[in-house]
């Protein structure tokens, strides 16, 4: 009796996950096994925890996180809360959304090193503002917008502030409008229309792009070192994690400092996330078709 070889069914895709799972091994997973291993063997010894007890004992190191949280937190505030009324206002298709989204897209193609040099051509002690300010008789004593906190700070809102909007828009022109039409033949204003129909549906996306906005500002280097003051005010937790790795050459300490940083970014997006809970908790579909 001869047999016959029955076709084997093979999924397309199939061929794609091995692949997939050796980038995200080598790419990810590989680096961050690496350095927690080496966080825990301490360059001059001492067991370990050696180095996880020099950083939060150390007056240098562990108030670097305050500074960093009061540079992240305000910045991701700003963004966030500011990209919203700015992509209801162009949530229709219209050529302002296509201007202002092709505007705001100079400031991520540029990066934080350029805008850097460029808030310390405008915004400097001889920069156009200040002399503005100083010509127009607004403001008489010395305008200091960088070399300080303040100039961390907008440094990051301009930075991080297209990327907030440009996610917070995509949401937004996500949402049905009949939703909001049909709300307002009920007798709805437009204040109830945003906080019983937008919100609910824009908090998942809200959130994401919150926890994305906060790790982008958490990760702060280039303009805490060209607009900051990196050895007070603005001396970030990536300044020091570039200090122990470049200057003292202890590699176990910078990557403990790093796995500190990232524990820290990780304690706050999971408390991000598990507070949404609180403004919704109904289904989230809403989108147009």
């Amino acid at each position: 009796m001869s047999t016959v070889a029955l076709p084997v069914r093979r999924d397309p895709k199939g061929w794609l996950v091995t692949p997939a799972l050796l980038f995200i091994v080598a790419l990810f997973i590989y680096p961050f096994a690496y350095g927690l291993v080496l966080s825990f063997t301490p360059m001059n010894g001492g067991g370990v925890l050696a180095n996880y007890i020099t950083f939060f004992t150390d007056t240098s190191m562990w108030p670097t996180i305050l500074v960093t949280l009061k540079l992240a937190v305000p910045a991701t505030v700003i963004n966030v809360g500011v990209s919203v009324p700015v992509a209801f206002a162009l949530r229709r298709n219209s050529p302002y959304q296509k201007f202002v989204t092709t505007l705001l897209v100079i400031p991520v193609t540029l990066g934080t090193v350029l805008i850097a040099d460029g808030m310390l051509t405008y915004f400097g002690p001889n920069g156009w503002f200040p002399q503005a300010l100083q010509g127009l008789h607004l403001y008489t004593d010395e305008v200091r917008l960088t070399h300080n906190y303040w100039g961390v700070l907008i440094s990051l809102i301009v930075s991080g502030f297209p990327f907030a909007f440009l996610l917070t828009l995509s949401y937004v022109t996500g949402i049905d409008p009949t939703l909001a039409r049909a709300a307002a033949t009920l007798g709805a204003s437009p204040w109830q229309q945003f906080r019983q129909i937008y919100l609910p549906l824009l908090m998942p996306g809200l959130t994401m792009t919150a926890c994305l906005s906060f790790v982008q500002a958490f990760s702060v280097f280039p303009s805490a070192v060209l607009l900051g003051a990196p050895a007070g005010p603005t001396r970030v937790i990536s300044i020091a994690a570039a200090e122990a790795a470049f200057e003292s050459y202890d590699y176990s300490l910078a990557s403990t400092i790093a796995i500190i940083m990232g524990f820290v970014q990780l304690l706050v997006v999971g408390g991000m996330l598990s507070a949404r809970r609180f403004f919704y908790t109904g289904p989230v579909t809403g989108g147009k078709g």
